[in-house]
């Protein structure tokens, strides 16, 4: 049987990330049962790591006896001193441009529409930007381990690729001379920051 963790998002993007990267260590990362019915805790933390424990933490008691993942992700932007950074997902709401974030609405178009704003008139040396995720697994109340990866890269003028979510689209690789919206699944997990982390806490886990 197939070790299993339970990951406490309703994003198919990031349960997709997941569920790839996990694979091929032998682990199963399914979505906690009725997550849509359990009312989301209030996150006030400031870094990627103190958000992800708080709800590892919180969604873990609703499983008793089972290990929770919970994350944390976001674009941090040199440019604007790291931010959206843990207000990603949040950031054209925090700026009044959406009442909320919602995937079934056009906040990633917002998002990236903001972000192309605050770096208006950047040059592109000035552009770097990473991707981070820290990912923390509880269970029962208590946290069992964390872990984190990153990816870096260039935020561009415009958008490329109809592939992936989020900031993708302007989020380019210079390596691959191609935008995460623009390179494969398998491509993506390798060196995203998603993948990074599971691959890091399956370690830590033993797996």
């Amino acid at each position: 049987m197939a070790f299993r963790i339970f990951a406490a998002t309703t994003s198919q993007g990031k349960l997709r990330d997941f569920r790839t990267a996990a694979q091929a260590h032998a682990v199963r990362i399914d979505p906690l049962p009725g997550l849509e019915e359990i009312a989301a805790p209030e996150e006030n933390g400031s870094t990627f790591e103190a958000n992800a424990m708080l709800r590892a933490v919180y969604y873990s008691r609703y499983l008793p006896g089972e290990l929770v993942l919970a994350d944390d992700s976001g674009l941090e932007v040199d440019a604007l001193s790291g931010a959206p950074g843990v207000r990603s997902a949040r950031f054209a709401a925090d700026a009044g441009l959406v009442d909320s974030p919602d995937a079934n609405d056009n906040t990633d178009v917002w998002n990236n529409t903001l972000l192309l704003q605050r770096l208006a008139g950047i040059p592109a040396p000035l552009r770097a930007a990473r991707y981070r995720c820290v990912l923390a697994c509880a269970k029962e109340g208590a946290i069992y381990q964390t872990a984190e990866g990153s990816v870096e890269g260039v935020i561009l003028e415009a958008p490329r690729g109809t592939g992936g979510f989020g900031y993708d689209p302007l989020f380019y690789l210079p390596q691959l001379d191609r935008t995460m919206a623009e390179i494969d699944l398998e491509t993506k997990l390798g060196l995203s920051h998603r993948g990074r982390a599971i691959v890091a806490l399956l370690a830590m886990l033993g797996r």
